[in-house]
């Protein structure tokens, strides 16, 4: 009886030490917050600025990158389940619609609160273009704009003009957005026209070229689900190479996240 009753003992020891040893042995879970960074646009080469900016400058997030292929027809998104748990969704998408289940996804991410960042083409995402016709089984949304980022946007000025980046009028220059982020500073993207801004925006950046009238550049927007979003018309590659961009769009998805 002694002997059966140690050998059980024994038993229950071992697999106690192996449950430990697994436990020890499994990765610790992830803390950190999820940025998934829609990008579908060829304009602006953001699939190739987004991943390096993301790998410098948002190592304390787990970033997720969906993407949707630039092919004539094409309109979905590679692994876009990724938006599920999403903390924050940062949109860099051009005048694209995507299937229903999908869209759906995007729309279940905003309806519930959560944090919205858009560059650039973000703006016209989901809204299609004139000569554009939607393809059955597809959602567009051309209201994104201006219920999600605050936006009017209608169009932009000339390319060849170098735009003059500069503190919006009574903006808070210690907004946390503008943390570190030095101004003046120059931007060759072609100034987007966004005038005016919704109910519920803070203007934080304006864009200015010569013999045209001032447009904001970045702004905050208080949405009407309660959640909140950040959008810049900035953008374009050489933005990237701007540390004054570069910190303004950290500072974002961090003001995003909190």
């Amino acid at each position: 009886m002694k002997n059966v009753l140690s050998r059980l003992l024994l038993t229950i020891a071992a697999a106690v030490l192996a449950a430990t040893a697994l436990h020890a042995a499994s990765p610790a879970r992830d803390a950190r917050k999820k940025v998934v960074m829609l990008i579908a646009e060829h304009e602006y080469e953001t699939a190739k600025t987004l991943p390096p900016f993301a790998e410098q400058h948002l190592k304390d997030f787990r970033v997720a990158i969906v993407t949707g292929s630039l092919a004539a027809g094409e309109v979905s998104m590679d692994t876009i389940k990724e938006v599920a748990d999403a903390d924050v969704l940062l949109v860099s998408v051009r005048r694209r619609t995507l299937p229903k289940a999908q869209f759906d996804l995007v729309r279940k991410h905003i309806a519930a609160g959560k944090p919205v960042v858009g560059i650039r083409t973000a703006s016209h995402a989901f809204a299609l273009s004139k000569n554009q016709k939607l393809a059955p089984g597809n959602a567009e949304w051309p209201e994104f704009d201006a219920e999600v980022l605050g936006g009017a946007y209608t169009g932009h000025h000339g390319k060849d003009t170098i735009t003059n980046v500069t503190l919006s009028p009574g903006a808070d220059a210690k907004h946390a957005i503008l943390s570190g982020v030095k101004v003046p500073f120059k931007s060759d993207a072609t100034l987007y026209q966004n005038t005016p801004l919704r109910p519920g925006t803070t203007p934080l950046l304006t864009g200015t070229i010569p013999g045209q009238a001032p447009e904001p550049i970045a702004w905050t927007f208080k949405r009407k689900d309660g959640g909140k979003s950040f959008y810049t018309s900035l953008g374009g590659p050489a933005d990237f190479k701007n540390a004054s961009f570069t910190r303004l769009l950290r500072n974002a998805i961090v003001w995003a996240a909190k």
